[in-house]
């Protein structure tokens, strides 16, 4: 990534951060200085890269080595000071709107997620207290919003996708955005941004006011998947694990769209849950879809779940081939079920606490190279335990190619193995293999991709 033009500016938030106590000044300020300093810079630096097409998070900071933010105080709040930041973020030398929002929303969350680890309140040793702290950060973002029907569909897929792909998203979200639904996605390019995009005409067609695309991010992915302008809300959660229940509790259906070992993460993420005895009744609309070129795709992620969890998982979700409005359809009619269901338990249509995940869910998974060797990867365990360490294994993956960490250790140490039993490591291997076939690994058009694992029977 070359260098590209800079610039110097002032910037003051509007949003959730114009109102603030001389205390919360004072803790933001204290930021400016402290060891959460770097991960907001990193952040920061990542939503003033959005639209950029690299994702490698390692480059982004090499080119911006002399970026720098400093938070300052005002009798209004807070004013950020940037310098060398990317002038794409700037029109005539003000920061485009929604760049600013997102950058303010990152240094709420950011911020807050400091506080609420000393808070007494926090109870991270037990799976309810991490539930408990999710709620807590969607809530203090403003996430959460009572009384509104079930209508959240979270979307995921890849961010390096083919432009025939890119346009089914669009049309599946636009279908969507005919229907009144809102659109929750990891909020990057790709897939994370078509159903966005699609939704938004069609929430336009409609006349639709308030319309919600939700961003779901954290700091170790945000710089290699820069938040999409589309996104209207932006929340940071300080982990993977953290992200993913996220996603499931404000959720109310998933779509899963073509991608790679980001997306592939997920979905088993989700099947683990699922397969879980106590939420066998739980109803959870999932949709696997894609163009006609997809169908491959689909197909081997469809065999590689029914070769390693088995028929059970395979009955967690439906296939849909080319046919937007077919999708929509059917996550209505999901939606419905949901909202039932809920009224039936009294659950909340804003968070689903009914939802059981495991702490083996729950628990940041570090991906270093001996982690990544002794996960757990055999026949005898129960396939919602399978899931869970299937999910790392692409976690690890998904680190050594985009996270600065990972591609770090990846430089320092060679390939991540990743051991197991030769009945889950031959698909495992075949679907990995796959992926980097279709250039499902990383955008297309830059450096060839050298995979940074090796697959060990």
């Amino acid at each position: 990534m070359t260098q590209r033009n800079v610039i110097n500016a002032s910037v003051s938030p509007k949003g959730s951060l114009e109102t603030l106590s001389q205390r919360e000044v004072q803790q933001l300020s204290e930021v400016g200085s402290g060891s959460t300093h770097k991960l907001f810079r990193q952040c920061a630096l990542a939503i003033l890269n959005t639209g950029t097409r690299i994702d490698n998070a390692k480059t982004i900071l090499e080119a911006y080595e002399d970026f720098e933010v400093r938070i300052l105080q005002q009798d209004r709040g807070v004013r950020l000071e940037l310098f060398n930041a990317p002038a794409d973020a700037f029109v005539d030398g003000e920061m485009i709107a929604s760049t600013r929002e997102m950058l303010f929303s990152a240094l709420r969350d950011i911020v807050y997620t400091e506080s609420e680890l000393s808070s007494a309140r926090i109870d991270l040793s037990t799976s309810h207290g991490i539930t408990d702290y999710v709620f807590h950060l969607l809530r203090n973002a403003r996430t959460l919003r009572p009384g509104i029907e079930p209508n959240m569909v979270v979307c995921w897929g890849g961010h390096s996708i083919s432009t025939e792909e890119y346009k089914y998203s669009k049309r599946v979200g636009h279908e969507l955005g005919l229907r009144s639904l809102d659109v929750c996605t990891g909020c990057g390019p790709g897939v994370m941004k078509g159903p966005m995009k699609g939704a938004t005409i069609a929430h336009a067609k409609q006349r639709r006011n308030g319309s919600r695309y939700l961003g779901l991010t954290e700091p170790g992915i945000i710089a290699a998947e820069a938040p999409n302008p589309i996104v209207n809300e932006l929340v940071i959660l300080p982990d993977i694990e953290k992200r993913l229940e996220a996603f499931v509790r404000v959720g109310h259906g998933i779509i899963i769209f073509p991608g790679g070992v980001g997306t592939a993460e997920e979905f088993l993420y989700l099947l683990g849950i699922l397969l879980h005895p106590a939420n066998c009744d739980v109803p959870f609309p999932v949709i696997l879809t894609g163009p006609s070129d997809a169908a491959d795709y689909l197909q081997q992620l469809h065999d590689f779940v029914g070769a390693t969890l088995g028929e059970e998982a395979q009955k967690r979700y439906q296939i849909v081939f080319n046919d937007p409005t077919e999708v929509a359809r059917q996550m209505t009619e999901g939606l419905r079920e949901v909202r039932r269901f809920r009224r039936e338990r009294n659950d909340a249509f804003h968070f689903n606490w009914l939802l059981k995940i495991e702490e083996g869910f729950q628990r940041p998974f570090d991906p270093t190279h001996e982690a990544m060797a002794s996960l757990p990867l055999r026949r005898d365990l129960p396939p919602h335990e399978l899931a869970a360490n299937l999910r790392r294994a692409f976690s690890g993956i998904v680190a050594g190619n985009v996270k600065d960490k990972g591609i770090r250790r990846i430089e320092q140490y060679g390939r991540y193995e990743i051991h197991g039993d030769a009945a889950i490591m031959q698909p495992l291997d075949k679907l990995l293999q796959a992926f980097v076939e279709q250039h499902r690994m990383k955008l297309p058009g830059g450096v060839p991709y050298t995979p940074c694992y090796r697959v060990v029977s």
